[in-house]
């Protein structure tokens, strides 16, 4: 199956997690209006509630994310594994992924345990070759290691996928050593998998720039047909930072700014989500299938996992469960 096959088949998932994710976003709103109205019908202080409202809208979108979003995600990592390994996939795409999931990971805790897991390996190599450029060069190897590892940090999120797709193909061997082998695998193979960083930043990039471009443009446009409610937000956003004895930034409280900022921000907002849960998944298929095959053209064995030991302490305890 090609890449485009593979993620018109599993966008199901994608359009799941957008419905849940604007869930989050409407719950997260509502939170925040209803605590500044409480707040300010009470207590004259809407700026108080208005920021309760924010912590809690937070919390509850965490929680949603952490629960149903990302088992989403895991399921359609999934599909696109058996995708690309397999060549085809079934009609109820949906329901297999979700099928797939359980057997692997009986509970949602063992797939959050796995995922920290393959998070915290691949955050330490990062900071490793930033450290490794600092001792080697001073200020300017310093400067090249971060480069380096911001790069890296930029891969670390579909690295992470990439692994839990490794982990998800590797049925036939425990989660843990398959999260070792696809850690050591990255290690082995990371020239070749670091050809994806112009692939991910070109795609970001000009999803930013045309959506997010797109919105803000249009957003602009229609709320600067509401000047006089911007300069209301921008007069309470002052008396609220003077009853705080604090100063807020000159762009909140400017209505020509504050109504530039606020589009900006849906800009920002709206492109989050068309990117996360269409363009990325759409450049995670690539990057995903150029692991998969590096993988099963050399599949690392445990006696390559000792190359990763030093490297990350995160690694070398979970590789100790092995032996254990």
């Amino acid at each position: 199956m090609t890449n485009k096959e593979i993620y018109k088949k599993t966008l199901c998932f994608s359009v799941r997690q957008l419905i849940i994710g604007l869930i989050s976003l409407v719950l997260f709103a509502g939170f925040c209006v209803a605590g500044y109205f409480i707040a300010e019908k009470a207590a004259d202080k809407g700026l108080i509630g208005l920021a309760i409202g924010l912590v809690v809208g937070l919390i509850v979108a965490a929680l949603i994310s952490r629960f149903l979003i990302y088992r989403q995600k895991a399921a359609q990592i999934a599909m696109m594994t058996k995708g690309i390994t397999e060549g085809t996939l079934p009609d109820n795409v949906y329901q297999e992924g979700k099928k797939i999931v359980k057997e692997r990971f009986a509970t949602l805790a063992a797939l959050f345990a796995i995922t920290a897991a393959i998070k915290a390996i691949f955050n330490q190599i990062g900071r490793g070759i930033s450290s490794l450029g600092q001792t080697l060069g001073g200020d300017t190897g310093g400067a090249v290691g971060s480069a380096v590892s911001s790069a890296i940090q930029t891969m670390v999120a579909y690295l992470c996928d990439c692994c839990l797709g490794w982990v998800f193909f590797r049925s036939g061997v425990s989660a843990v050593k398959a999260t070792c082998e696809g850690a050591v695998l990255f290690f082995k193979k990371g020239k070749a998998l670091i050809k994806n960083v112009g692939r991910i930043f070109g795609m970001g990039l000009a999803s930013l720039a045309l959506i997010g471009g797109a919105v803000f443009g249009l957003s602009y446009l229609i709320f600067s047909r509401f000047g006089n409610a911007f300069s209301t937000l921008a007069s309470e956003i002052a008396e609220g930072a003077a009853r705080l004895e604090t100063e807020a930034p000159d762009f909140l409280t400017n209505p020509a700014t504050l109504t530039i900022a606020c589009a900006g921000l849906l800009g920002v907002v709206i492109w989050s989500f068309v990117h996360t849960y269409f363009i990325r998944p759409f450049v995670l298929t690539g990057v995903l299938r150029n692991y998969l095959e590096a993988g099963m053209a050399d599949i690392p064995t445990e006696e390559s996992f000792a190359l990763l030991d030093s490297k990350s302490p995160k690694f070398a305890k979970l590789r100790k469960q092995l032996t254990d």
